[in-house]
């Protein structure tokens, strides 16, 4: 997949910095491998997850080809995590379809810190799989004649 031309825009939570950063370390590294130019990726970072898709929209008025929201929500002793996941997912969605872009949702969301650290420093490296569907989305688009306003 040459991404030569693309123009990617990622918005990366601090909250849960350890996790996060490796996922977006793999994804940039993914979006490099596949040719995208460094002054072609974008990113922003914000305090946590539930500030994600208010980032991803602002990034979308530049008209990226593809956006990229990475984060990680890990089940605390209340219903919190739930609450964020599910309202930064339909968020999200909201802002690709509004923005009539394609966004990657790149948010772990784990029972426990077992399962954050298999997902993101483990060998599923979840990082580089968002890349990748970024990417494949980024060339959909182009294919179907998306233009850049």
């Amino acid at each position: 997949m040459a991404g030569r031309t693309f123009r990617v825009a990622i918005a990366a939570a601090r909250y849960n910095g350890r996790f996060v950063d490796r996922l977006l370390e793999r994804a940039v590294a993914t979006f490099r491998a596949a040719g995208v130019r460094e002054a072609n990726i974008a990113i922003a970072r914000v305090p946590g997850s539930n500030e994600l898709p208010s980032a991803v929209q602002m990034l979308a008025v530049g008209r990226p080809d593809v956006l990229l929201a990475l984060g990680v929500i890990i089940r605390g002793e209340t219903l919190h995590y739930e609450l964020i996941a599910t309202a930064s997912a339909q968020a999200l969605q909201r802002v690709a379809l509004d923005a009539r872009l394609p966004v990657i949702n790149g948010v772990v969301v784990a029972e426990n810190e077992a399962q954050a650290k298999a997902r993101c420093l483990g060998a599923a490296d979840r990082g580089a799989e968002f890349a990748r569907s970024a990417l494949e989305m980024a060339a959909l688009g182009r294919r179907l004649g998306r233009r850049r306003r």
